[in-house]
C-alpha cells in the first residue's frame, strides 16, 4: 500500500514527493509551516480565479488540496 502524502498546515497543499526517500517534505510557499499526513478530502483546483470553490477556500495558487489537515 503506497504511503499517504504529506499536507501542508497552512494552506492545505497536497506536497510532492521529496527527492530523499526518509525526508519530510515542506511546502514551497510556507517553508516554516508544519506538515501533516494526517488529511481528509481531496480537490484539485486547475483556475483559481473562475472556481467557486477555490474561493470559498481560500485557494490562490492551482494545484492538489487537502479540505482538512488535521494535527496531533
Amino acid at each position: 500500500m503506497p504511503k499517504k502524502p504529506f499536507a501542508c498546515g497552512e494552506c492545505n497543499r497536497i506536497l510532492p514527493e521529496p527527492e530523499k526517500k526518509n525526508e519530510i517534505p515542506k511546502c514551497s510557499l510556507h517553508e516554516s509551516a508544519p506538515v501533516s499526513s494526517d488529511w481528509a478530502g481531496y480537490v484539485v483546483v486547475m483556475n483559481p480565479e473562475r472556481s467557486e470553490i477555490a474561493n470559498r477556500l481560500n485557494i490562490e495558487v492551482p494545484g492538489s488540496y487537502a479540505l482538512k489537515v488535521n494535527f496531533r
